[in-house]
């Protein structure tokens, strides 16, 4: 009975308000979290301290250069850094995919680049150090991959601390080019990562394995002076490492 409340629970969070007309299909190798074996994975996995903040404040990108900006207003919502009012909203401060982007930063990446060629991982993590935050930025390389899975792992274990991933989608075999979205849960006995995918019109919430998430961030970025994709850990102002 517990189980089934749990579940129920997890996945009116998750999906509520999902787009739900997904028009490309996934790889084999990828483990769709409405799936059976997905939905498995997140009730066995734990701890799931990143899981019901992040997945509360999920985004859709709201076009196809924001991903990174979805991400971003993913994770300042989830960890409650103070936030701007905005028209729609007032009195009530909330971050949104526009109240986010602002003269600060503007200086940082102008948002006619940005609507161009959407973000890197060094403006991503530049862009989050706005805030009154932890932010560190790594490459993949030269960190490997074994640094990844326990920095990201423990991240995602730990109250308040976040991860987004920036990653070349074809290497994970899906459509087509570099991305960013948040992490939300960490299953060591799989050796797998749960993406919230922003471009929820296009792919749900995925499982992948570490591996092949390493591998796609082991990708250079023509637009960051060709040096490898790779994640940023995001910890409020006062959050200790794990």
């Amino acid at each position: 009975m517990f189980v089934s409340i749990l579940r129920s629970f997890f996945f009116v969070v998750l999906l509520a308000g999902q787009v739900s007309a997904e028009t490309l299909v996934l790889p084999d190798k990828l483990i769709d979290l409405r799936s059976a074996a997905g939905e498995t994975l997140l009730l066995e996995t734990k701890p799931l301290e990143a899981y019901l903040p992040i997945s509360v404040a999920f985004e859709t990108q709201k076009n196809q250069a924001f991903c990174g900006v979805a991400s971003m207003v993913m994770v300042l919502n989830a960890i409650k850094a103070p936030a701007p009012t905005s028209p729609e909203y007032q009195p009530f401060a909330m971050f949104t995919q526009e109240n986010v982007l602002n003269d600060a930063t503007e200086a940082i990446l102008p948002r006619a680049v940005l609507l161009q060629q959407g973000m890197t991982l060094d403006q991503l993590g530049r862009l989050l150090a706005l805030h009154p935050l932890t932010v560190e930025v790594h490459h993949a390389e030269p960190g490997g991959l074994d640094a990844f899975r326990k920095a990201a792992g423990d991240y995602l274990a730990a109250r308040d601390h976040f991860v987004i991933v920036n990653y070349l989608r074809r290497a994970i075999g899906q459509e087509r080019g570099g991305h960013i979205s948040p992490l939300a849960a960490y299953d060591a006995k799989a050796d797998r990562f749960l993406i919230l995918d922003v471009a929820r019109y296009k792919y749900p919430p995925v499982w992948v394995t570490t591996a092949d998430l390493f591998d796609a961030m082991n990708t250079t970025d023509s637009d960051n002076d060709n040096k490898t994709r790779g994640y940023v850990l995001v910890a409020g102002a006062a959050g200790a490492k794990p």
